[in-house]
């Protein structure tokens, strides 16, 4: 996978890593943490800050790395002249591992101590369930080949990004939600418009090979959403999405 698209491709697991190696496994617990109403930036201001400045850290490390080609492709060229395409590899991979830790944590943390900013009303949550089913379907024709959805939008993975960082602070209206689906979505924006002026660049064309691909494209999709949205997210996140 090339380096633009391991962000995106890490999305669909950052929310479960979260809970699984960071929140509290208590569902009475969790729930807590989901209807709790009060900010707790007055109360425990240095924990707040210090809660979400681990999960800033490990974006600007995550999300940094996944921007180099997108504002300093000249540095990277320079640097993979320098420490090699294996060293350079190494390097962003190292990187980005110590990011993506760090976003799991800093966001664990950082659910258990909220600064609120304001609530979203209950519908948001069903909004954003169903906007995610695009999102699901998008991801999965960016990993088979051949299909006309990827022929047509080009960058399937990247919109399928965009659709889940939107939707997701629709629904949400805590400082660390802010931070992180907004990081995503501003990350996204700027990947999509580089990936697609690398394609100009380059002449690249996205040919569709058959409508099976398609075919089993969304069902797959829809078959993810539907086991995310109905099971899995309330089990690993604590939140159910048509709650």
């Amino acid at each position: 996978m090339c380096e633009s698209y391991s962000a995106a491709a890490a999305l669909p697991v950052v929310s479960a890593l979260v809970t699984i190696f960071c929140l509290p496994r208590h569902a009475k617990h969790r729930a807590v943490l989901q209807n709790r109403r009060t900010t707790t930036l007055s109360i425990y201001p240095f924990k707040t800050f210090m809660n979400l400045l681990v999960l800033v850290v490990g974006l600007l490390l995550f999300l940094g790395m996944h921007s180099v080609r997108i504002f300093a492709e000249g540095t990277r060229t320079q640097l993979i002249a320098k420490l090699g395409p294996n060293g350079w590899k190494g390097l962003y991979a190292v990187i980005s591992l110590v990011g993506f830790i760090l976003i799991i944590y800093g966001f664990g943390i950082a659910r258990e101590a909220p600064v609120i900013l304001w609530e979203s009303p209950r519908w948001t949550r069903h909004l954003a369930a169903l906007l995610t089913l695009p999102a699901f379907v998008l991801i999965f024709a960016s990993q088979i080949p051949g299909t006309h959805i990827k022929a047509k939008l080009k960058h399937p993975m990247v919109l399928g990004v965009k659709l889940w960082a939107f939707a997701h602070l629709l629904a949400n209206g805590r400082l660390h939600d802010v931070i992180l689906f907004g990081a995503f979505l501003v990350w996204a924006v700027f990947s999509f418009r580089a990936a697609r002026q690398r394609d100009r660049a380059l002449g690249t064309v996205y040919v569709g090979l058959g409508v099976a691909r398609d075919v089993a494209t969304v069902v797959l999709g829809i078959g993810a959403w539907a086991a995310f949205a109905l099971y899995l997210h309330l089990r690993w996140i604590g939140v159910q999405p048509f709650g």
